[in-house]
């Protein structure tokens, strides 16, 4: 049946019979397909599918914005959409227990095996016979609605939730059998998880040899020595097995399929797994999930059979290792391989629930180059999902059985995990995976710089002629781009080599070959056979390489000790060079001194620095407290994770740098920040990124002209390819590691079972609606508003917070809040206008004072007199709005409005966080800034009201809002619009504040958390004359060095060690192979100052609107 979508481009809408019948059919066929919580997507042309809302919401939108013009197939609202079967399915001995949930459940679990001809037959359910047992018993006598098995699995899931400990579920159930001793219930916490256990998916044991050369699986399962070092599979003692047999190592595998069945299996997750189809962007230009990228979109194109079917599932794949012990400084690496599915949506497919565990390799070694015997269960299972497929029922269309294939799409890691598992060694002098052999670098004392990026500039390019860079002009072409085809001409040559860490098989030392470049192996994952077509196979992690680069910026401003990149033997790098005399070591009497350069804060401007940073107040949940970072007496900041150099460097650094160090400086420093501001956005322009690429080459050649070649770590450099791999993958944040570092605290054993137990709570969760679960527990800042008003104003509504106080307001001030009410509401735009032209008809001599002074009185007027006649436009929120609100007003400390936290700037100011910055924008765009003086609350009658914010307006000319660098700053303490401080709490924008220590004219630097796009970031980029700074700083500073002058001598090509004992864990996986270059002194250099830290914090970037 076709459906009549002609009401949707009506445009006088208010008035139209026919638009509003085509709403409410609308309506009604969207009706069924609302989530768990009544929501779905609002297809106006404000939220244009982004937002969902319940129905009565979209009542309102729909006439107001008008309908997406796009919007096409109604694919969210019903059209064409399969209901999936609810049926039941009973156990042979079951009751009258049909409202039970975990009847669904069991359902479900039992449906997941495809091959089951009948569901609910006995042969089907013997291995579910204890759960059906506790789902058939009554919790208590006479309680009918309540099974055991319903009662145990909502208790064990608020034990997850609210983290229990083992303990005190036990003395809880200890507690339940004293008050109610005929309650059927388990005995303890073991018992508990044990019948949960047989709701998850399980996982197999797979014994490894002692040295990592082989798994003792298939083929090997029954021997009983390793076949490639003969080392025996079990723990001797004195030479001799005793007792029971215990073998060296044991890996968990997780078998994929069933887990992936299982997404498909319950009409919950089934219709989202072909979210990648139908939620993908129309625009080419812009990308919001990796469907968007070129990577994708080339793999459809190859592999056309498998992109027909969309419900085939594209994977991620991410390993890090971790330390389970931590706290107990014991050297122990653990690795999860986790996966997480692509076809989600992407809100979704990051979230805990829905990433997958799939290997734990054990330690205490870390697997390095031997990974691949590890992955070998995994990549055979891949293999199996792409070329046969399993049989899987797809509750999203009937149940109806289907062949569902897997690709692997890219893998997520740090870099020097990367290198485990794609083969390319992350050291030496070739250590780019995508510059491959045409790496720039450079030998400088003790380490590899990976200098040179002129090279990435045109051949005409002025500045490849400078001697300023390292001495020397650069004729150098750029590196060429490496196929398909060239990557597996390069791995022909690898040689074969034996896995494993014995000093007579796999941990011999060997000198790799000039054509084997840097290749240490060629990767398991090319036994795939889409793998080596694959356009991007292994994503540069951005959360690893910001950090790392904030931590270099930050220790070398700093002048810290241990993290600064401007060290002694850096000097002595520019001598060698011949390049920026100012800078080098002198020798004064008997001791060596080293002349303060422009790129480090003097001593004063490293403690303003630090209160700067200490006197940072962020907005509820959007970054840790880093005050605590802060030391003491202001000289350092310490402690900072991943999380915390992610927000110093696009929030603090492009700030608080600015008059600290001089303005050529500064502005390079701001311009990296703003890329990665750029590129860290929700939504990527595939513009924006291409421009990013060229502008990025001047910003490094810019960094090179102030810092020592010995900045230039690996992780400087990779910056180079990130827009690149933004463009073929997509938005950043579903290809970083933020979302897989937080999946494991307990050691290998307790872990898989753990796991087991949770994975099995989860699927049971996402059926249960009485109680709060992963799936419907509210954000943090939920306003749990149900917006169901056909008045625009009267859904200006918020979650109240604090104390709430009745205030009377003077007569002048709710006149004022009373007309931008009404100024402020669509639908009575008309008789705005009939005002308007009656005052002019009047020849009024300021009309708009008279209208803004009369327009309330006469429309109160109008409206009753309209009611009296019984008009058919009078309903009783448009008689509310005209009677005018009650005198006394109801005012809150604070409030939550559309998912942010806004506090008045009075209780702000005693809070460690800050939440009263505002903003809106203007009739013409332009924005307006202030901070929240008050929260009113105006009612009307028929329980109808309106929240106001009452706020402090910033003066907004040039002269007292400036914007230099991307940055805006603004003068605070010149008030503006003093008689018109009210806006809709419905129409704020959240900001905050960031005092700027560079002035001293009560300018703040204003920071806004609407930054969604990476249009929002414009990085513009000085490609003018490269300036030419000196880099000794004027106010005459040296810092005395102990050592004797004589070291100065080194030269450029001396090989120095450069591993330290904080060095040691970040290149472990280095350490198994050590391989030498062609040279005799070059070695696998260059990695030093790469940081792969385990974070512990748990935070995630938050935007006020996506989060």
């Amino acid at each position: 049946m076709t459906i009549d979508k002609s009401w949707t481009q009506i445009r006088k809408r208010s008035n139209s019979t026919v638009f509003w019948q085509g709403l409410q059919s609308f309506l009604q066929m969207a009706k069924p397909h609302v989530n768990d919580r009544g929501f779905i997507r609002c297809p106006c042309n404000r939220c244009i599918n982004n937002a969902q809302h319940q129905l009565e919401v979209l009542e309102t939108h729909i006439p107001r914005f008008g309908f997406m013009s796009d919007y096409n197939e109604w694919i969210y609202h019903g059209e064409n959409v399969y209901a999936a079967s609810s049926s039941n399915v009973l156990h042979p001995n079951s009751g009258v227990y049909d409202r039970d949930e975990m009847f669904e459940v069991l359902e479900d679990i039992i449906s997941n095996d495809a091959e089951v001809d009948q569901l609910g037959s006995q042969s089907s359910n013997v291995q579910y016979d204890d759960l059906f047992t506790a789902l058939n018993s009554e919790l208590y006598l006479g309680v009918s609605s309540f099974s055991s098995l319903n009662f145990l699995v909502k208790l064990m899931h608020l034990k997850v939730m609210n983290k229990w400990t083992n303990k005190s579920f036990d003395e809880l159930l200890k507690l339940l059998k004293l008050a109610f001793p005929k309650m059927d219930l388990v005995e303890s916490h073991y018992e508990a998880k044990k019948l949960m256990t047989k709701m998850g998916l399980g996982y197999q044991s797979i014994h490894v040899c002692k040295n990592d050369c082989a798994l003792f699986w298939k083929e090997n399962s029954m021997s009983e020595t390793c076949p490639v070092c003969f080392e025996s599979r079990w723990k001797m003692q004195a030479g001799r097995r005793t007792g029971k047999n215990v073998p060296h190592k044991v890996l968990r595998y997780f078998p994929l399929a069933p887990r992936l069945k299982r997404l498909f299996v319950t009409s919950k997750t089934a219709k989202l797994m072909r979210w990648h189809q139908s939620g993908k962007s129309t625009d080419d230009n812009v990308m919001r999930h990796p469907v968007d990228g070129r990577a994708w979109k080339d793999f459809d194109n190859k592999h056309t059979e498998f992109a027909d079917d969309v419900r085939n599932v594209q994977l991620g794949l991410a390993a890090d290792s971790f330390n389970p012990f931590n706290n107990m400084s014991i050297s122990y690496s653990m690795w999860p391989v986790v996966l997480t599915t692509y076809n989600l949506p992407p809100w979704l497919c990051m979230k805990p629930e829905y990433l997958m565990l799939s290997l734990l390799i054990p330690g205490p070694q870390s697997p390095g180059k031997d990974m691949d015997v590890f992955l070998r269960p995994l990549i055979e299972e891949l293999k199996e999902l792409w070329e046969n497929g399993i049989d899987t029922r797809d509750a999203g269309n009937d149940r109806k059985v289907f062949k569902m294939r897997a690709a692997l799409l890219w893998t997520v890691n740090d870099f020097p995990a990367r290198s485990s598992l794609s083969g390319w060694s992350g050291q030496g002098y070739k250590a780019c995976p995508t510059c491959n052999e045409n790496t720039p670098s450079m030998r400088v004392i003790g380490k590899i710089a990976y200098f040179g990026h002129r090279c990435f500039l045109p051949s005409t390019y002025r500045w490849r002629s400078n001697l300023d860079f390292d001495g020397r002009t650069d004729r150098k072409r750029p590196p060429r781009r490496f196929s398909s085809v060239d990557i597996m001409d390069q791995l022909l040559r690898v040689k074969t080599t034996i896995p494993g860490k014995h000093p007579n098989y796999g941990g011999v030392k060997r000198k790799r070959g000039d054509d084997e470049l840097n290749w240490r192996k060629k990767s398991i994952f090319y036994e795939l056979p889409y793998w080596a077509e694959i356009e991007l196979k292994h994503n540069l992690d951005v959360m690893h390489i910001e950090k790392n680069i904030c931590d270099s910026l930050l220790g070398t401003l700093m002048g810290e000790p241990h993290k600064s990149k401007d060290t002694d033997n850096a000097r002595r790098d520019l001598q060698n060079l011949g390049i920026r005399s100012e800078l080098h070591l002198y020798e004064d009497g008997n001791k060596l001194m080293k002349p303060a350069a422009e790129y480090t804060f003097s001593e004063a401007n490293r403690r303003k620095f630090c209160r700067f940073v200490r006197s940072v107040k962020f907005p509820d949940g959007f970054a840790a407290n880093l005050r605590k970072n802060v030391a003491q007496n202001d000289s350092r900041i310490v402690g900072l994770k991943s999380h915390d150099c992610h927000v110093i460097m696009q929030r603090l650094l492009p700030v608080g740098c600015r008059s600290l160090v001089n303005n050529a400086i500064s502005s390079t420093i701001i311009e990296l920040c703003t890329f990665f501001n750029q590129l860290c956005a929700r939504t990527v322009n595939v513009t924006d990124m291409v421009k990013a690429q060229d502008q990025l080459v001047i910003i490094l050649c810019k960094l090179e002209r102030i810092f020592p070649p010995a900045f230039f770590d690996i992780m400087i450099h990779l910056v180079l390819h990130l827009p690149e791999e933004a463009i073929l993958g997509g938005p950043v944040f579903m290809r970083w590691m933020y979302p897989f570092q937080r999946n494991a605290a307990k050691p290998e054993g307790s872990i898989s079972e753990g796991y087991v137990v949770d994975e099995a709570l989860t699927f049971c969760s996402r059926y249960f609606d009485d109680i709060e679960t992963r799936f419907n527990q509210p954000d943090r800042n939920d306003d749990g508003i149900h917006r169901t008003k056909r008045l625009f104003v009267f859904e200006s509504q918020c979650k109240p917070m604090g104390k709430q106080s009745q205030v009377y307001v003077e007569k002048n001030m709710r006149d004022r809040a009373e007309f931008y009410i009404l100024n402020n509401s669509p639908e009575i735009e008309t008789y705005l206008n009939q005002h308007k032209q009656e005052l002019q008809l009047r020849g009024c001599l300021n009309p708009d004072e008279a209208h803004r002074n009369e327009f309330a009185d006469w429309f109160f007027e109008k409206i009753y007199a309209m009611n009296r006649v019984h008009a058919p436009e009078v309903t009783h929120e448009l008689l509310s709005l005209a009677s005018k609100s009650n005198i006394f007003v109801s005012s809150y400390p604070a409030c939550i409005v559309n998912g942010v936290r806004f506090v008045t700037h009075a209780r702000d100011d005693r809070l460690k966080m800050q939440n009263s910055g505002v903003s809106v924008p203007g009739t013409e765009n332009e924005m307006f800034y202030g901070q929240l003086q008050e929260i009113l609350e105006f009612s009307y009658l028929n329980d109808f009201s309106v929240v106001l914010f009452k706020c402090k307006w910033f003066r907004c000319d040039s002269r007292r809002m400036v914007t230099e660098n991307n940055i805006t700053s603004i003068n605070i303490t010149s008030e503006s619009y003093k008689d018109d401080q009210f806006i809709l709490a419905s129409q704020a924008q959240q900001v905050f504040y960031v005092e700027d220590p560079s002035r001293e004219d009560g300018m703040s630097d204003i920071d806004l958390l609407q930054d969604n796009s990476s249009s929002n970031f414009m990085l513009f980029v000085d490609l003018g004359n490269l300036p030419q700074i000196n880099l000794q700083r004027n106010d005459g500073d040296v810092i005395p060095i102990v050592q004797p002058f004589t070291a100065v001598s080194q030269h450029v090509n001396e090989t120095v060690s450069f591993l330290n004992d904080d060095d040691e864990e970040d290149v472990s996986e280095e350490d198994d192979e050590t391989v030498e270059e062609s040279t005799d002194e070059e070695t696998d250099e260059g990695n030093d100052d790469v940081d792969t830290e385990e974070d512990d914090d748990d935070y995630s970037y938050h935007t006020s609107d996506s989060d």
